[in-house]
């Protein structure tokens, strides 16, 4: 039978595991599904779970605490989360805007001011994002690795994909929208974007490592929507 719990103190992919171990080591108990977001907590169990037992598998983890659910507790974690995901995700936005708004008035006097403001947005995109990648290298591998398609298999790709953000930085500035350069872009942020769907689709709870290990951003459709931008500018370059 499958019934719904809500804990609390659930603050990252990390939280959310170690829960998960807990919970799913008590016998009796066949499965534990994780909605980070709400601090939703789904077991499936043989008989019906005992939330004693459950209090006291989680009691040497003292940050966490664990009731029966109810729509309004799901509801105002749900409130909770969201403002905290805000949080969490206003420096990527903010870097963002910083972006559009050099890349625009940088390319007012340009022939062609949107193409120009699109090669600066890529290049200053590529160049900021590696730069806080560099300053944990070590973690962005381990979080990268997590996700990732070829760096699941091949950890090696995790130490050169920063470089490669750096070369494409370097590349939209001086070399601009060129066939060559849009194509790997293409390619590059495409093939990004199919681990970044997959761990979204299947609820994986671990951190998006696209500004590194210095910001906590949680893996969300936000990462998948980045991605997807940068294929869409490529395919501008692309397209005649």
């Amino acid at each position: 039978m499958k019934e719904d719990f809500q804990v609390e103190g659930m603050t990252c992919g990390g939280c959310a595991g170690s829960v998960e171990n807990t919970l799913s080591a008590i016998p009796g108990i066949e499965s534990v599904e994780i909605d980070l977001a709400s601090g939703k907590v789904t077991i499936e169990s043989s008989a019906k779970a005992s939330l004693n037992a459950l209090q006291n598998a989680l009691a040497p983890l003292s940050r966490y605490r664990i009731r029966h659910a109810t729509n309004s507790s799901i509801k105002a974690a749900t409130k909770v989360e969201t403002n905290e995901l805000w949080r969490k995700f206003w420096p990527l936005i903010l870097i963002g805007l910083f972006l559009l708004s050099v890349s625009f008035v940088s390319a007012l006097e340009a022939s062609n001011p949107m193409q120009k403001s699109m090669e600066i947005f890529m290049s200053g995109f590529f160049l900021v994002f590696s730069f806080f990648k560099f300053l944990d290298l070590r973690g962005f591998v381990r979080s990268y690795s997590m996700y990732d398609l070829l760096a699941k298999r091949v950890t090696l790709y995790a130490w050169i994909y920063p470089f490669l953000e750096v070369g494409l930085g370097f590349a939209w500035a001086f070399v601009g929208g060129t066939f060559e350069v849009a194509l790997f872009t293409a390619i590059l942020m495409g093939f990004g974007a199919l681990g970044v769907i997959l761990a979204v689709r299947q609820k994986q709870a671990i951190q998006c490592a696209c500004l590194g290990t210095v910001f906590e951003l949680p893996m969300t459709s936000v990462t998948i929507i980045e991605d997807l931008l940068m294929v869409a500018m490529s395919l501008f370059f692309l397209i005649p």
